[in-house]
């Protein structure tokens, strides 16, 4: 099969599109042949050298993707030969074929698309565990979202006004303000401006029930923003380390922080089969939108890798075999 590779960390060059191995897969596996694979800047990472990677070199990215069943390991009863399925968390994605544990197999309905299943999965389970878990989302809850143009930013915006919360964006550009405005942000703020001000005025003086901070460095600031007894979610550091936080702080304005990982909820099929069916649902009665990938060939990854890192990117990237 053909694979996405790299033998040595470093930056998009280091990527080579080559023939490798079929995967062997075990008993309680099946084999996938892709029809399209998210990418996400855990990638990025790992191509760098900051992420653990599992195995020697030559290096395999991918952990998001949906294609169809090709065989399935002998103790495998639920999925058959010509079923499509998507995962968001197997190694070795990018590559023609992938060995998929079952527990890690999601059944993908006929109304979904591969491009779709792809594009929703990671980013999709994130945003849905942060409003139902991390903080339950209540009607007429005020709800402040970092990156709200990015991929788990747009799809938080879209569940928290599904479930009757209304929504304040933060970007770094119009361009971005204009992406978050069209997922349905009541208010966009960005970055430069005094931001943390401009909340306030938003919630006359009171500051929002929640923030969903994935960026990091802003920790402080998302405390500022909220109000009396708020809460923060921090979920991601794509700005830098935070600051450590004074428990004293939240014991005299009785805040809450707590922090989120995807893999904490994942804990069985259930989990994953349960909250990609509600996703699922929700995009197919319209109540959330994938917003139109980014489409590159597998053996372009390298490109691929360079788009996002540019940062220009709003919606997600996908490669396709």
């Amino acid at each position: 099969m053909k694979a996405l590779v790299f033998n040595t960390f470093g930056g998009p060059e280091v990527l080579e599109y080559v023939d490798i191995a079929d995967p062997v897969i075990g008993p309680d596996e099946i084999q996938v042949r892709m029809k399209a694979i998210g990418l996400n800047f855990a990638d990025i990472y790992r191509r760098k050298g900051n992420y653990h990677l599992a195995g020697k070199p030559p290096y395999i990215l991918g952990y998001e993707g949906a294609g169809i069943v090709e065989k399935t390991g002998a103790n495998v009863q639920e999925i058959s030969v010509g079923d499509r399925i998507a995962f968001a968390d197997v190694p070795y994605a990018n590559s023609e074929l992938v060995a998929v544990p079952f527990e890690k197999a999601i059944p993908v309905p006929a109304e979904t698309t591969f491009t779709e299943a792809a594009s929703v999965l990671l980013q999709g389970l994130t945003a849905h565990y942060l409003t139902k878990d991390s903080y339950a989302v209540k009607k007429d809850d005020s709800v402040l979202v970092h990156a709200a143009a990015g991929g788990v930013g747009q799809l938080l915006i879209q569940i928290v006004k599904l479930l009757g919360g209304k929504v304040i964006g933060l970007t770094s550009s119009i361009e971005k303000a204009a992406a978050a405005k069209k997922a349905g942000a009541d208010q966009v703020f960005l970055y430069k401006d005094n931001w943390v001000q401009k909340v306030h005025q938003e919630t006359n003086g009171n500051g929002v029930d929640v923030v969903y901070d994935s960026v990091g460095s802003t920790l402080q600031d998302s405390f500022a923003a909220t109000r009396i007894g708020g809460t923060v979610v921090f979920f991601g550091m794509a700005g830098g380390d935070p600051i450590p936080v004074d428990p004293r702080m939240l014991m005299d304005t009785s805040k809450t922080l707590t922090g989120g990982d995807l893999w904490n909820v994942l804990t069985s099929r259930q989990e994953r089969v349960t909250r990609a069916a509600e996703l699922f649902s929700w995009m197919e009665a319209g109540k959330v939108r994938i917003s139109e990938p980014a489409i590159f060939a597998l053996r372009d990854g390298h490109e691929a890798h360079r788009f996002l890192e540019s940062r220009k990117s709003t919606g997600k990237i996908l490669l396709v075999p």
